[in-house]
């Protein structure tokens, strides 16, 4: 690594970003080396994405100051950004799938004559790009007709072909293979060694961190625990313990659970990313699904829920085979579920909290196929008062509720639905202290009733407070279980959820 190498291309002191309830980014301050491969690493909700979009401009600052290759920086848009010479690969796709491989690659820098776009002129670096990594894809090839893999492989080469001074990777290796893998690994070490890039790389694969990286940071709770070069970092286990910190087990109170009464019982369940996944509730437990991004916990709760159709898989409920090819399957099975993200999941968000409640048993709010708005006033009302919804009454559209409130009008339908089997997909996500305590006991209270619960959540401490039993996911296998109480080995949970147990 040479002398100018050496220099810091951002500087970042005291940085903070606040949500209304919520601190994101607490007092963050570090720097980033020019021509270096940055990673960046922490459980989910560590505060590691709000980072990420502040120095992207997708997310204005709170409090605090950002110096960028030597100059005061503030962008006032992702655009913005880009002018400074920044580039994001994110981890969703970004890409038009009705249009070719080139016209992706070229999109906003095609090339005009007479107000007409030259079709056969524009960036001959990308294509170049795209032949060293895979030169199976043809650049005359529909997106559409490509794979996951290779659609994100166009994904990372839009970003590398940006002329950028800094490239920022968020799991960029999640859908791709491991002999592209490699031939990624090979383009950024050459734009660090030759055109000085700085990678700033997000990844929860360990294996990663290690091989490509010259520096990790390590977020946990909105702060950053603390920064090291890799060589300094003598065994994965010493960075898993900064990332996971100590959690308190104290705060777990065991169910009364019926182990005469097995609700569920999960056997052989395939599909694209799932493998031979299977595992059993019993009345009055609660159970947890623990994994990180791209583990596989959300593909199991839409699998259940008839959201995403499988390969194979039998689901029995009280002794019964169900189907579940539709989410009116899953509900008329007795199976109701509060989605990962609330506002496009989980909610009408143009409608009252009174006309969202009810929607997943409207034979509650009806008499003789008659809807009764004043059964549907009452069950409403019932429901803020049970789960303590803050609003002046039901009439106010849930867009205009806080999140945690929000949440609290999702879980109102699943009780509602009267269901025996309760899905909650990271059930306290983006919500306040407060907040996630009441949903936590309207959970115990659930269970405590009968119905049988399970939590897929990225967060361990929520998932040792609430679970009676913990499943741990890894790249769509079910790593390990552990049974919850004194003695749980909160160490070893991490490493099988980071594929190193």
């Amino acid at each position: 690594m040479n002398s100018n190498m050496l220099g810091n291309i951002f500087h970042v002191e005291n940085l903070t970003k606040e949500y209304p309830g919520v601190v994101a980014v607490d007092d963050v301050s570090v720097d980033i080396k020019k021509g270096t491969v940055h990673c960046i690493v922490g459980e989910n909700g560590a505060g590691k994405s709000t980072f990420i979009k502040i120095l992207t401009g997708a997310e204005s600052r709170t409090s605090g100051s950002i110096i960028y290759d030597g100059k005061e920086y503030n962008p006032r848009s992702v655009r913005d950004a880009m002018n400074n010479g920044m580039s994001m690969l994110y981890q969703e796709l970004n890409i038009v799938e009705h249009l070719t491989v080139e016209q992706n690659l070229n999109l906003g820098k095609e090339k005009h004559r007479f107000g007409f776009v030259v079709t056969e002129s524009g960036d001959k670096s990308a294509i170049s790009i795209l032949k060293e990594i895979d030169p199976s894809i043809s650049i005359k090839s529909p997106v559409s007709n490509l794979s996951v893999a290779q659609k994100q492989i166009i994904e990372i080469v839009k970003a590398i072909a940006t002329d950028a001074k800094v490239i920022v990777m968020d799991e960029p290796t999640a859908a791709i293979t491991e002999e592209e893998t490699k031939k990624l690994f090979e383009i950024i070490r050459a734009l660090k060694n030759k055109k000085e890039v700085t990678i700033i790389y997000i990844s929860h694969r360990l294996t990663e961190i290690f091989e490509i990286g010259d520096y990790v940071t390590v977020f946990r709770d909105g702060r950053i625990v603390s920064t090291k070069a890799i060589p300094d970092i003598t065994e994965k286990t010493e960075l898993v313990k900064m990332m996971i910190g100590k959690v308190v087990t104290e705060t777990y109170i065991p169910g009364n659970i019926d182990y005469s009464k097995k609700l569920l019982e999960v056997s052989q369940l395939n599909d694209s990313k799932l493998k031979d996944v299977a595992f059993d509730l019993y009345k009055g437990e609660i159970i947890g699904f623990y994994g990180l991004i791209g583990s596989g916990k959300t593909e199991i709760a839409q699998s259940l829920f008839g959201i995403r159709k499988s390969l194979s898989g039998e689901v029995i409920i009280d002794g019964e085979t169900v189907s579940r090819s539709t989410p009116r399957d899953a509900i008329d099975s007795g199976i109701s579920m509060v989605p990962e993200e609330r506002r496009t999941q989980g909610l009408f968000t143009n409608l009252s909290i009174r006309e969202n409640i009810p929607v997943m048993n409207i034979k509650k709010v009806s008499r003789f196929g008659l809807f009764s708005r004043k059964k549907e006033k009452a069950i409403a009302k019932a429901y803020i008062e049970q789960v303590r919804i803050v609003t002046p009454s039901g009439e106010k559209l849930v867009a205009f509720l806080s999140g945690g409130n929000q949440q609290k009008v999702v879980i109102s339908k699943c009780l509602c639905a009267e269901s025996r089997i309760v899905l909650l997909d990271e059930p306290t996500r983006g919500v306040d202290v407060g907040a996630k305590e009441e949903i936590h006991n309207i959970i115990r209270d659930l269970a405590k009733q009968g119905a049988g619960i399970i939590v897929f959540s990225s967060e361990l401490p929520e998932i040792v407070s609430l679970c009676d039993r913990i499943f741990v996911m890894f790249n769509g296998i079910l790593q390990a279980s552990f049974k919850n109480g004194p003695g749980l080995d909160t160490d070893s949970i991490l490493h099988f959820a980071l594929g190193i147990g």
